[in-house]
């Protein structure tokens, strides 16, 4: 069978270490290992917008492409952006990627939050189909796109070499935290949490880029500092595949009090390495994280979260059932191999006529 011209756009250069760029890398690999190769553009810009830089660029993409391609964007470069789309529906089958709706980011002005609202609903409606990477996302979607386009759920997949048993770990637990300092991420609520903590012994590293929001990090480098935690939590800044993978490996628990998530890569990495998880229950992470697998407190609660912490470090036994659980929940999961055939045939269905 004879496919369209397949293409992928996405906001900025495709080899970050978010949770979206990863999903979007491991899909373009995938589709490669299928024979449906998609060709990416990486958009200059300030995202989600709007802005007149990646207006510019994404209008340009658009323009160079064949009459008849599909062109998968990523909701990152579209939901601000509605326009190019709007121009370009009837000549390329366009297809969104939703990590997460813009407007849920933590920390948005209510009059930018519906700002993005809106350019998001216009940007979505515009596309002849929408891929959702979650249930709640797709849920969400459609709560406010009445009607909606065709909507399919593609959730992320894990490594298959991952789950396995989790190696010893002594000494001083070290507490892990992966995702970039922003204020959806919830680090400055997990510093206050650690210093109602500081009786016990442990080590916390914040693995995730410092310079997405450099404000917002240097509050949390304040705070680590006027609460004496210099010699115990430690910003790593943005890491490398090895390098991480590295910490998931010596970490005892995985830590991560996002105020929301569309999904939470992170949580089902953390678990493919046997580690215990305290999160929120803020998005999708309660259907990210079972019970078997982690303690969930209500997202901004400071004390429950300080609460969680305690009871996964002075209980080895409980730290070992969760551990187990999120080992269990992990070995259950789709390899990243599978979700790009979902992904294939899920993209095929939507640019079918």
């Amino acid at each position: 069978m004879t496919h369209p011209e397949l293409h992928l756009v996405v906001p900025g250069r495709l080899d970050q270490r978010t949770g979206g760029d990863i999903y979007d890398q491991r899909i373009v690999a995938g589709l490669r290992d299928l024979g449906r190769p998609a060709g990416v553009h990486c958009l200059p810009g300030s995202f989600p917008g709007p802005d007149a830089r990646a207006e510019e660029a994404l209008e340009a993409t658009l323009s160079t492409l064949p009459a008849g391609s599909t062109v998968v964007i990523d909701g990152l470069a579209l939901g601000g952006l509605p326009a190019p789309a709007g121009r370009h529906r009837d000549r390329l089958t366009l297809l969104g990627l939703v990590h997460h709706p813009l407007c849920e980011e933590t920390g948005l002005p209510e009059t930018r939050a519906t700002e993005l609202e809106a350019l998001e609903r216009s940007a979505l409606r515009a596309c002849h189909g929408l891929i959702a990477t979650s249930p709640h996302t797709a849920e969400r979607l459609q709560q406010w796109l009445q009607p909606a386009p065709p909507l399919r759920v593609v959730t992320p997949g894990i490594d298959a070499t991952a789950a396995s048993d989790p190696p010893g770990r002594t000494a001083a637990p070290l507490l892990l935290c992966v995702g970039a300092l922003v204020p959806r991420k919830g680090q400055d609520l997990l510093v206050h949490a650690l210093a109602r903590v500081q009786d016990r012994t442990w080590q916390c590293v914040l693995a995730g880029s410092d310079v997405r929001d450099p404000l917002f990090a240097e509050r949390v480098r304040t705070q680590i500092a006027r609460l004496g935690l210099e010699g115990a939590v430690e910003i790593r800044g943005e890491c490398t595949e090895p390098v991480l993978g590295e910490l998931y490996r010596r970490a005892a628990v995985f830590v991560l009090p996002s105020w929301y998530e569309g999904y939470g890569m992170a949580f089902t990495e953390a678990m493919a390495h046997g580690l215990p998880v305290v999160a929120t229950r803020g998005g999708a992470i309660p259907s990210t994280v079972p019970a078997t697998a982690g303690l969930l407190i209500t997202p901004g609660d400071t004390d429950a979260l300080a609460e969680a912490l305690a009871r996964v470090l002075d209980d080895p036994e409980l730290r070992a059932a969760l551990a187990r659980g999120a080992l269990d929940h992990a070995r259950a999961l789709p390899s990243w191999e599978e979700v790009s055939r979902q992904f294939a045939a899920v993209v095929a269905e939507l640019e079918a006529p």
